[in-house]
């Protein structure tokens, strides 16, 4: 795979937050969610531009259900609500910060905040609604700055990842997922993210070591 023009890629960190990780064990942890920021800052290395998202959430959002057996159910009304959630990523909260390691929201060059809205819960960066409909701005920036590659890293990879680099794909942008920067929620649902971004011609790939020897 070749490596990409630095001045032409961008880095994207989703949702890279302690709401994810072992550190906020009570609300979506996911498994070794905390060990992915060496990764991500090694791949922005790579890119021109760093951007990044974080699900930025209210605790009277009308998806959420605290009941462990409800989490990822099918529940709730509304067009953007699919699914019920444990309370996760409240602004202000423990959870709603990056990983300890990252940098602060005001070093990256663009910053998404998504789900603010009570009946909304969307999981790509690019877009505030599940339809699709209404932007977030990071395509049209990236596009601004021409950009052509961005690759992606972040929590979880079956979830916001995985949709985030899907609508990547689909606004033209060649797409490169990369493993290490990555963890997910369960293996089965893991492997389906893959298939599916591959298919969509997405490119995944363990780590990057083989750029990083290339470029010594």
């Amino acid at each position: 795979m070749p490596i990409p023009d630095r001045n032409h890629t961008a880095s994207f960190d989703v949702d890279a937050q302690c709401t994810f990780t072992p550190l906020c064990p009570d609300e979506l942890p996911v498994p070794e969610g905390d060990q992915i920021v060496p990764e991500l800052n090694a791949q922005a290395q790579f890119a021109r531009l760093r951007v990044a998202s974080k699900d930025a959430h209210s605790p009277h959002a009308l998806w959420i259900h605290n009941d462990p057996a409800m989490s990822g159910q099918p529940g709730p009304n509304g067009p953007n609500m699919d699914t019920w959630w444990p309370h996760h990523a409240e602004m202000g909260s423990k959870g709603f910060e990056l990983i300890p390691g990252l940098p602060a929201v005001t070093e990256y060059d663009y910053f998404v905040w998504k789900g603010i809205e009570l009946d909304i819960h969307p999981y790509g960066a690019c877009y505030h609604d599940l339809a699709e409909k209404m932007s977030t701005g990071v395509i049209e920036y990236l596009k601004s700055q021409s950009i052509t590659t961005v690759l992606v890293g972040g929590l979880a990879l079956d979830f916001c990842v995985k949709t985030t680099a899907l609508q990547l794909r689909r606004a033209d942008f060649r797409v490169v997922v990369n493993m290490a920067a990555c963890r997910g929620i369960a293996e089965d649902t893991c492997q389906q993210a893959i298939a599916e971004m591959t298919a969509a011609g997405i490119e995944v790939v363990d780590d990057l070591s083989d750029w990083e020897r290339a470029a010594c």
